[in-house]
This record gives structure tokens, C-alpha cells and sequence, in this order.
């Protein structure tokens, strides 16, 4: 019994999963937030074109 709890907590398998599963949060709301800023970007670079060719086209 005593090996038993030994072994057990030695085992640090949980905590590296936790550890990975946080790490791939962290990056997975880095990427959302820049994909936010990218998007406004070419948003409003879509949008200066569009308003570039009606002018030009009226």
C-alpha cells in the first residue's frame, strides 16, 4: 500500500497535462485577438478600395 501512494504521488502526468492544456489556451486566445486585428485591417483596405473604384467608376 505504501509503494502504491508512492508511485502515485510521484506521477506527475496531470500536472503536465494541465500544464500543456493552459499553454494551448494562452495561444489559442493570442491568435484569436491578432486574427481580430487582422481582419479590421483588410476591412477597412477592402473598403478604401471599394470607395476608390465607385468614385471612379461614377
Amino acid at each position: 500500500m505504501l509503494e502504491r501512494i508512492r508511485r502515485i504521488h510521484q506521477c506527475d502526468r496531470g500536472a503536465t497535462a494541465v500544464e500543456y492544456g493552459l499553454i494551448v489556451s494562452l495561444i489559442v486566445v493570442a491568435t484569436l485577438a491578432s486574427l481580430g486585428n487582422v481582419s479590421n485591417g483588410i476591412q477597412g483596405v477592402l473598403n478604401k478600395v471599394s470607395n476608390e473604384l465607385s468614385t471612379n467608376l461614377i
